[in-house]
């Protein structure tokens, strides 16, 4: 099993890096709503300062939906879907593998850059090692909830749209959390109990969005 997983993984990297759309969208879409704030906000060095945990963290959030609505979307219209459930692979492994390979292309790339765009906001040296630490903890977490929402969207008209509905309220603890984690780090306040949080989000999620991204695939070959 896996060795299957692996494919899968390996499969939609390739697939992904072919197109080579996704990887680079997401990242210019975060390297633009990111810059966009000192240009609205001023170039007022504290002020950014005091806002750059949140606006990182609200640019990675969004950066994460956007590939969200073609996460089984190929699969789906092209029949790979229906051989990937009579497969002997269990389809929780598979929507695992798929969602690991969404964060390999999506989540990952925010967690390397973060830091640079965070010296640009003129974020403090003591902030910058936990902001990574925090998002390499939560964006798997929006990954696994975005799957749920790419497949109770699957097959439906405007699926971009109903995503952004039914992932958004989900992301907020996340944001709460994250952004709390950084602001600790920076106050030279305690910060592993927001990490913690984070944690326990992930090791909850995993389970639990697999478990309901396979039944709404189930659901959507019917």
């Amino acid at each position: 099993m896996m060795m299957a997983c692996l494919k899968i993984i390996l499969r939609d990297l390739r697939v992904a890096l072919k197109q080579g759309l996704d990887a680079v969208m997401v990242i210019m879409f975060f390297l633009i709503t990111v810059t966009l704030f000192p240009l609205g906000v001023g170039p007022e060095s504290n002020l950014l300062a005091r806002m750059s945990p949140g606006v990182i963290w609200v640019a990675a959030l969004l950066s994460t939906m956007l590939s969200l609505d073609r996460l089984f979307q190929h699969d789906y219209e092209d029949g790979s879907l229906e051989l990937m459930l009579l497969s002997p692979v269990p389809l929780e492994a598979v929507v695992l593998s798929k969602v690991a390979a969404h964060w390999l292309l999506t989540g990952l790339p925010l967690v390397v850059v973060s830091p640079l765009l965070a010296v640009f906001l003129n974020m403090p040296n003591s902030g910058l090692g936990i902001l990574t630490i925090s998002l390499l903890l939560g964006t798997p977490v929006a990954s696994l909830i975005g799957a749920v929402g790419g497949a109770l969207t699957l097959g439906a008209r405007r699926g971009g749209v109903l995503i952004s509905l039914l992932v958004l309220p989900l992301y907020i603890p996340l944001l709460i959390f994250g952004v709390a984690a950084v602001d600790a780090a920076i106050a030279g306040l305690p910060v592993r109990p927001h990490l913690l949080i984070l944690a326990a989000m992930l090791a909850a999620a995993l389970p639990m969005a697999i478990w309901a991204s396979s039944a709404a695939l189930r659901q959507a070959s019917e």
